[in-house]
C-alpha cells in the first residue's frame, strides 16, 4: 500500500493534522508493516492513523485523542478510508494507554504537557527492537525526548525537517512554507 494521502483528501475540520511529508518521513521511522500493533498518540484528525493502518492491514492502530472533535473527525476518517483495524480511544494521555498489548511501534503528534508520563507507560508496552517516534514542534520537546531516550539508554536520532511547497495560486506562483518539525526516533534494544 502507497503512503502519502493528499493533505485535502482527509476531513479536518478545525483540528490539526500532520502534513503529507511529515506523515511520510514519520511512518517511514515507525517501519510499519503488515502486522503491526500501533498507538497514535494524540491522533488528531487521524490522518497517521489512517495510513498507519493502511500499512498494518493484518495489524491494529490505536488513536488516543482527547479532543472530542478530533475523535469525531477520527471516526469520519476511518470510515472514509475504509480502515476497519482502527481503535480509538478518547483519553488525555497517558490515561488509557495501560492495558495496550505489545506494541510495534509508537509515535505521539501531541503530549499535552505529558510527554514523560506517556514514554513511563508505552517504554514498558514496546516490543524489544521497537519504535517511538514523536514530531516535536519546538525545541524544549526535542529537549525532553533526547534527555530521556539518553536516561533510559535507548538508541535514537533525531532529524529537522522544513517543508516549503511551492504551488500555483491563483495566476502566481507561490512558495509556501510550513513549519519545521523534529522527528525523533528511538529503538527499544
Amino acid at each position: 500500500m502507497m503512503i502519502g494521502i493528499a493533505d485535502e483528501e482527509f476531513i479536518r475540520g478545525q483540528v490539526p493534522m500532520t502534513k503529507q511529508e511529515i506523515r511520510i518521513l514519520t511512518l517511514a521511522k515507525a517501519q510499519i508493516n503488515f502486522n503491526s500493533f500501533v498507538a497514535d498518540i494524540g491522533a488528531g484528525t487521524g490522518s497517521i492513523t489512517i495510513e498507519a493502518a493502511r500499512l498494518a492491514v493484518n495489524g491494529k492502530i490505536f488513536a488516543v485523542e482527547k479532543n472530542s472533535d478530533a475523535i469525531e473527525l477520527i471516526r469520519r476518517n476511518v470510515e472514509k478510508f475504509s480502515v476497519n483495524n482502527v481503535e480509538i480511544i478518547c483519553a488525555a494521555a497517558p490515561d488509557g494507554l495501560e492495558n495496550f498489548p505489545e506494541l510495534d511501534a509508537v509515535i505521539i503528534g501531541g503530549s499535552g504537557g505529558q510527554l514523560e508520563k506517556i514514554l513511563d507507560v508505552l517504554g514498558t508496552k514496546i516490543k524489544i527492537g521497537g519504535r517511538i517516534v514523536i514530531n516535536a514542534l519546538t525545541v524544549q520537546t526535542l529537549s525532553t525526548c533526547v534527555e530521556y531516550f539518553k536516561k533510559i539508554g535507548w538508541n535514537y536520532e533525531a532529524i529537522q525537517v522544513q517543508i516549503t511547497r511551492f504551488q500555483k495560486i491563483s495566476r502566481y506562483d507561490m512558495a509556501k512554507a510550513l513549519n519545521p518539525v523534529w522527528i525523533v526516533t528511538a529503538t527499544r534494544s
